[in-house]
């Protein structure tokens, strides 16, 4: 007999709609969302604020030491009806989505201390079931035991044009050609970093979304849901 709350784990690459269906599912199972990359974006800007990350260097000693004064917890704000993450207490929500920030998010994931300690709280909050969580590495590392994954990608440029979109949308000046250089970037760093690289679980459902609306991706993703829950009830 399976729980009734099962664990669902979505992987993917940068820009591919991973967050967008992980909220909209998990909103409609009734479950909680867990935004991992929005962990390792405000660990990314604890470092930076910490000056252990500059431009592309990073001082691993610092990092490390930093992460004994980094508190992160989500925490729901009603006006947006969206769990938004804290680091030490303040809502960085907005911070955590510049350019700035994401492009030196893989230098900081790929710390092995970094991870270590996210991984932990990551697990922790998955241990009643009922947890939809998405991310590079939550299938194969995080939750390999999730009873369903699900792995989404679509072509590099589809995925820089939906970043594009939304960092105009929220009032940023950036270039499509920096986007598409950021996303191409991101997913070499992620499948080639020595710890925990992107990679999709053997037994996860892979979703090519380059041609797929919002609406068409949603209603396969909560149709698979819904049937894997019936085959374990």
């Amino acid at each position: 007999m399976g729980r009734s709350r099962i664990n669902i784990a979505i992987d993917g690459h940068s820009s591919a709609g991973k967050s967008t269906m992980a909220k909209s599912l998990a909103k409609e199972l009734n479950y909680v969302y867990v935004d991992t990359g929005a962990m390792y974006r405000a660990a990314t800007l604890h470092a930076m604020r910490e000056r252990s990350v500059v431009d592309t260097a990073v001082n691993e000693v610092g990092l490390r030491a930093g992460l004994d004064r980094m508190f992160l917890a989500f925490r729901y704000n009603p006006q947006t009806e969206q769990s938004e993450i804290h680091l030490n207490g303040i809502n960085v929500e907005k911070e955590i989505r510049t350019m700035e920030v994401a492009s030196k998010v893989s230098l900081v994931a790929r710390v092995p201390e970094v991870r270590t300690k996210l991984v932990a709280i990551q697990q922790r909050m998955a241990e009643a079931g009922g947890v939809v969580m998405d991310g590079r590495d939550i299938g194969t590392v995080v939750l390999p035991q999730a009873e369903l994954k699900i792995f989404m990608t679509a072509d590099p440029e589809t995925r820089a044009y939906r970043r594009l979109r939304e960092l105009q949308q929220s009032g940023k000046s950036v270039s499509y050609d920096e986007v598409l250089d950021n996303v191409l970037e991101r997913d070499r760093i992620d499948s080639e970093r020595a710890v925990a690289p992107l990679r999709q679980a053997d037994d996860a459902v892979v979703v090519d979304n380059s041609e797929l609306t919002v609406e068409e991706q949603f209603n396969f993703l909560v149709t698979l849901a819904r049937t894997r829950m019936e085959e374990l009830g």
